[in-house]
């Protein structure tokens, strides 16, 4: 196991009411059947709004989350490299608020 799905995985297993599940067949964490973190090409990607949504692509690597790799990219989903892995915790609450409010 790589340390980025090591990190992803205690996250996700931390977080109180998150399942482990699938999206694009890639491992997420979900709330409430809503999915908002996944572990995408060894980057964590986050279901974020408001401030943590800016933060997030405010760091340097981060991008809207393209999963197709054909420019259509996710609106509120943000790809975050390992490089700021000790933000991915609090990124990972912040989508997890943000998705179990809607």
């Amino acid at each position: 196991m790589t340390k980025e799905e090591e990190t992803y995985l205690s996250i996700g297993q931390n977080l109180e009411g998150a399942q482990q599940s699938q999206m694009f067949g890639k491992p997420c964490f979900k709330v409430n059947g809503k999915a908002f973190m996944s572990l995408f090409d060894n980057q964590l990607v986050f279901k974020l709004t408001g401030d943590a949504h800016s933060e997030a692509l405010s760091l340097d690597g981060t991008q809207l989350f393209d999963p197709s790799g054909k420019k259509r990219p996710m609106k509120e989903w943000v790809q975050v490299p390992f490089h700021y892995h000790e933000k991915w915790a609090e990124f990972a609450r912040s989508a997890m608020e943000y998705v179990n409010n809607l």
